[in-house]
């Protein structure tokens, strides 16, 4: 019985609610943080099982990131903010496209830098130290599973934290290329600009005409590059195809954070599909692979996955 009315000795009429319906009650609107709904509480039981038989691999994308500061592409239905990112061709074609990625960048870099690992981020990495999980992927480029603690993370989209020079080849890290940007830039110190996805921001152009750009401290050249995938640049062969490999070896695969919108880490679900293995996603809104899912938990990963831990550590 979901509730009773009744009277008092002095004709005051009172209810008696069920534990069930207080619980349908809170926890759709959020009110008491412990509860869930049924369904969710349901899914994340069955996830458990599956997940408890042989572990799964896990792909993330930008929703992980956001309770971290980071700001991410799409909305809910999948859909691009704001403007254009800068596309690959574009970077590579003039001076004029670096000078204004690098303006906007170097402004962006420190919210990257500082942003700290969230519970969801912690948690995976618990599961990979209890080999609870056989294989972590990520689009994103902030390098926070690796703070976390996860190892032998595959960075499908590269990381904002090296800088690659496209003359010579080598490698520098971001902080020292930090640096050298604020030494030749002093003008934009102090300088707020709108946080955009990835380490960008939205800069007045004025700012961006006199932007000297960072040059190769080993030979000099101009055509520095974040280590990163751009939009319409191809991932490196040996990352999809280690991505592909740890995907085939896993009893199934665990989306969490990510709309899918990008082929790269679509593809990696279809191999899933393909093989007739579950693929299931945590995650806030519409993904490319809804149709293809056979679960799809809507939440907050920083929420939803303590409480998957907890069920499996059980």
């Amino acid at each position: 019985m979901l509730a009773i009315n009744a009277i008092t000795p002095l004709g005051i009429r009172f209810t008696v609610l069920s534990l069930t319906t207080i619980a349908s009650m809170l926890a759709p609107t959020g009110r008491f943080p412990g509860m869930l709904d049924w369904q969710t509480r349901n899914q994340l039981d069955r996830l458990h099982q599956l997940m408890a038989d042989a572990p799964f691999a896990v792909l993330t994308g930008a929703g992980i990131s956001t309770p971290s500061g980071i700001p991410d592409y799409r909305d809910n239905q999948g859909v691009r903010r704001g403007r254009q990112p800068m596309m690959y061709q574009e970077f590579l074609s003039a001076p004029e496209s670096r000078r204004r990625y690098w303006a906007r960048a170097m402004l962006g870099w420190p919210r990257v830098r500082l942003a700290q690992p969230n519970e969801a981020h912690d948690t995976l990495a618990r599961l990979q130290g209890r080999r609870q999980i056989s294989g972590l992927i990520t689009q994103n480029v902030d390098t926070l599973h690796d703070q976390a603690g996860s190892h032998d993370v595959i960075e499908l989209h590269g990381s904002l934290h090296r800088v690659l020079c496209l003359d010579c080849g080598r490698h520098s890290e971001r902080d020292s290329i930090q640096h050298l940007m604020e030494t030749q830039n002093p003008y934009l110190a102090g300088v707020d600009a709108m946080q955009a996805p990835d380490g960008d921001t939205l800069l007045d152009p004025a700012f961006e005409a006199r932007f000297q750009v960072p040059h190769c401290p080993h030979c000099a050249g101009e055509r520095m590059k974040p280590d990163v995938v751009f939009f319409g640049e191809n991932v490196a062969q040996a990352t999809a195809a280690k991505a592909m490999a740890t995907v085939e070896m896993a009893a199934g695969l665990l989306v969490i954070g990510s709309s899918l919108m990008a082929y790269s880490a679509f593809r990696l679900c279809r191999a899933v599909v393909d093989q007739g293995k579950p693929l299931i996603a945590i995650n806030l809104g519409k993904t490319r692979a809804d149709e293809m899912l056979d679960m799809k938990i809507e939440g907050s990963c920083e929420r939803l996955l303590p409480l998957l831990a907890e069920r499996l550590s059980s």
